[in-house]
């Protein structure tokens, strides 16, 4: 039987992750839909070529802490802490977390690839877990200088992480893991693409971005 309070805390973490950072941002402060220039995507790496480096610092950490906040919503819950039926809404936030930046109401359902709000919902349901994802994607960027490339590497390990680490090991919370890093891949379709025909523009971080 469905739970009333789960479904009012899935919607909500549909609507928290729904929040169209970098169209926000890039309307209010620079007068630009980021939507229309760069790769027409509206998450953190986009921002950061066609906003600049403060602005994609800024959109990166507000996309995480939406994914954050949304799980960490099950604080509110009546389940105790470590039940299973915790840990099913956890795992419900997260997806409706990630969805939601993807598929934005408040944008036309036109978002970005969730790598950010995806980190945000891993660092929520292991903190452990989150930091090597982290670290992983931080190791692979500053090699290859992609981040695509880092994006897919280090969400690709997660379900490795969390079956190795967490103590979170219900079948839902392992589905999800390996859910999670199938949905960035699809999302990054045509990276893909342009990484196997070395078309895939690079991000510098410590050179300054063209105009």
């Amino acid at each position: 039987m469905i739970d009333l309070q789960d479904v009012i805390f899935v919607t909500i973490a549909y609507l928290i992750g729904s929040i169209p950072t970098s169209l926000w941002i890039g309307k209010r402060f620079y007068k630009v839909d980021v939507r229309a220039h760069g790769s027409g995507n509206s998450g953190a790496t986009n921002s950061l070529r066609v906003l600049g480096k403060k602005a994609g610092a800024i959109v990166l950490l507000i996309d995480i802490l939406k994914g954050w906040l949304a799980v960490g919503m099950v604080c509110f819950s009546s389940y105790s802490s470590g039940s299973i039926q915790r840990i099913h809404l956890e795992v419900a936030l997260a997806c409706s977390a990630v969805v939601g930046h993807i598929f934005p109401i408040y944008a036309g359902f036109k978002g970005g690839k969730g790598v950010a709000t995806s980190m945000g919902v891993i660092l929520a349901l292991s903190p452990i877990v989150g930091l090597f994802c982290l670290l992983l994607f931080t190791f692979v960027f500053l090699i290859f200088n992609y981040v695509s490339l880092a994006s897919m590497i280090s969400v690709l390990s997660f379900p490795v992480w969390m079956m190795a680490m967490s103590k979170m090991q219900s079948k839902w919370v392992i589905v999800f893991s390996i859910f999670l890093p199938l949905l960035v891949i699809v999302m990054h379709r045509k990276n893909i693409v342009r990484l196997l025909k070395k078309e895939e523009s690079k991000i510098q971080l410590f050179k300054k971005q063209g105009t």
